[in-house]
């Protein structure tokens, strides 16, 4: 039992550390001290239901249908390329990028954001669904792995969203924003394209 709580934890955590689309966008709200706990408990939440999703065997159910991954990978990568056009065009607008020069967004629009970014995106699903549920059928106690996955991504949403404020001091600037932002937009890009040619 304590290696299949070892082997859950480990695991997911090593694939959600990997900088994503829903990763930048925790960090981007961290960083601006908006809706931090709301987004966090959201992308946990919905880790742990994907996840617990895979372990029961969905993923076999999905990977049959072929017609589903593919609008799943276009759609995403739609999105994708929309939030990078947004974050290039925040890049380019050094006026609009410091948060206490921007409204807030509302808690519904930010919850809304918060799950495009986590269900419109395939690479949740293949490390989600797919791969953690596809570990987990490999282990005698696949319950306590599927829970201690979920318990990686808890700890890292966490860190991720209140973490960020630590570097809310290095990011004052508006010039650090343009920074942040040009590489979030390059990196939404990336994704997108790599989902369309994968």
């Amino acid at each position: 039992m304590f290696s299949s709580a070892v082997a859950g934890f480990s695991v997911s955590i090593a694939l959600i550390v990997a900088i994503g689309a829903q990763n930048a966008f925790v960090l981007r709200q961290g960083l601006r001290r908006e809706h931090v706990v709301p987004v966090v408990l959201t992308c946990a939440a919905s880790d742990a239901l994907l996840i617990m999703a895979g372990v029961a065997g969905v993923g076999t159910v999905v990977t049959g249908r072929p017609g589903l991954l593919a609008a799943i990978r276009w759609g995403g990568a739609a999105f994708l390329l929309c939030y990078a056009a947004f974050a290039a065009r925040r890049a380019l607008r050094p006026g609009t990028l410091v948060p206490t020069e921007r409204p807030p967004a509302t808690l519904g629009a930010t919850l809304l954001a918060c799950a495009a970014f986590t269900y419109l995106n395939p690479h949740v699903y293949l490390d989600t669904v797919l791969l953690l549920g596809g570990v987990a059928q490999q282990h005698a106690y696949r319950w306590v792995f599927g829970a201690s996955a979920a318990l990686a991504s808890v700890v890292w949403f966490t860190a991720l969203g209140v973490g960020a404020r630590r570097l809310a001091p290095l990011l004052a600037r508006a010039g650090a924003w343009r920074v942040l932002d040009a590489a979030i937009a390059v990196l939404m890009a990336g994704l997108a394209v790599a989902l369309l040619l994968g």
